[in-house]
């Protein structure tokens, strides 16, 4: 078997689920939601596009469970089965060609810009640092009752998007969302059951897992995006990560994907040191750590640029390889690489010359979301669009709020 055939072997899941293959997209944000926060109809077409490409797994940019806590516009929420017919449409196209098509839940906590939430819940009320305390509010501690509602709110949300048709889920635990700041000890300080020892801390994640699973059942895979470090003095660390994965292994989790950093300290979306970059596969260090002391399969999503960094991934104790970016430009990436077509990654960093323009903190993010959109409303990628007609169609479709703080694609 090459190196690259291992790409294409099915990938057995605890839950007894089998994906076809073991290329993954990774969340990224679409911000493709209605006013009211339902699906689009353009996230079908999108997300039937890629599962076409050849994805064994599919997974949605954040939903969120709750509607007065969102991440950057144009999320979409689930609550309810209030969207349920759009999120049939939507779950249709993320799983055709035999593709699992998981939806990724979450729930911002204090990362959620001022412009958005005036007022922020969180573990404890910590604010940011200097930088970045401009663009969100100082979150108010939330009360043992409300988090309880935060954990049936993820199972409710898990119940409804797979009565619509997704034949999975994924716990959004890191970049600093909900889940990540439960987590840090550097931003849960709380003294009762929910906060001090890593096993409270890791309390809200596991009963958010315990929620998800009572109300899919056994068959239907629940997986979680994780933070390998925070990347801050005092956060959460390598060794509290590995740890809080194997009560996740025990608990029964599906797969976990491996990711780090923070809005504060960013360790992914192309914001990482140029040799790291160059190796693909940002957290493959940690992969081989992780699996001398872990059995439950483990995907690493960051920086892959060729199908030969993809398959040394596996080599070294990834079950799945995730990509984000590339699929921007490139739907049919996963397809090619598996074909064994001669290809690379056509990602590059966009420019519009002016270094206080690209400085704004989501200006690249916004190119990316407008090459989704552009395959949402049936086109084709245009990775040869200019950064500034970029600049200006999302400054039209979404005005200058848009390049807030918001989360970044890896």
């Amino acid at each position: 078997m090459t190196d690259r055939a291992a790409l294409a072997e099915p990938l057995t899941l605890p839950c007894g689920a089998v994906v076809k293959n073991r290329i993954l997209k990774s969340a990224m944000s679409e911000v493709l939601g209605t006013p009211s926060h339902g699906p689009q109809p353009g996230l079908a077409t999108l997300y039937r596009r890629w599962a076409q490409g050849g994805l064994g797994v599919s997974v949605t940019g954040n939903v969120m469970v709750d509607r007065r806590a969102l991440g950057e516009p144009g999320n979409v929420v689930v609550e309810d089965d209030r969207d349920l017919e759009a999120l049939r449409a939507w779950a249709e196209g993320a799983t055709a060609a035999g593709c699992q098509g998981w939806v990724q839940l979450n729930h911002p906590g204090k990362q959620s810009p001022k412009f958005l939430s005036p007022q922020t819940v969180a573990p404890s009320a910590i604010g940011f640092g200097p930088a970045l305390a401009g663009a969100f509010s100082v979150p108010r501690a939330l009360t043992e009752p409300e988090i309880e509602d935060l954990i049936e709110r993820y199972g409710r949300a898990a119940e409804v998007v797979v009565r619509a048709g997704f034949s999975g889920v994924q716990i959004h635990g890191a970049h600093g969302y909900l889940v990540s700041q439960f987590l840090s000890p550097r931003h849960n300080q709380r003294t009762d059951a929910w906060g001090g020892s890593l096993e409270n801390r890791a309390r809200f994640v596991r009963r958010v897992y315990a929620s998800i699973r009572e109300a899919v059942g056994p068959s239907v895979p629940v997986s979680i995006k994780m933070n390998s470090a925070d990347f801050q003095k005092g956060g959460f660390d390598e060794d509290d990560s590995m740890t809080v994965m194997g009560w996740l292994q025990e608990a029964g989790i599906d797969l976990i994907e491996i990711s780090g950093g923070t809005y504060e300290a960013p360790a992914m979306a192309g914001m990482v040191k140029r040799s790291t970059a160059e190796r693909e596969g940002y957290f493959l260090d940690f992969v081989g750590k992780a699996k001398e002391r872990l059995e439950v399969p483990l995907c690493i999503t960051g920086g892959f640029r060729t199908p030969a960094g993809m398959a040394r991934a596996l080599e070294e104790g990834a079950a799945m390889v995730g990509l984000a970016r590339t699929l921007c430009v490139q739907p049919e990436f996963p397809a090619q690489v598996l074909a064994g077509d001669d290809v690379a990654s056509m990602v590059e960093r966009q420019s519009t010359g002016v270094k206080a323009v690209d400085r704004v903190a989501t200006f690249e993010v916004t190119w990316y979301e407008n090459q989704l959109a552009r395959m949402a409303a049936g086109q084709e990628p245009k990775p040869s669009l200019s950064p500034w007609r970029s600049l200006a169609t999302t400054v039209s479709r979404m005005g200058w709020q848009s390049f807030k703080m918001r989360r970044a694609k890896a």
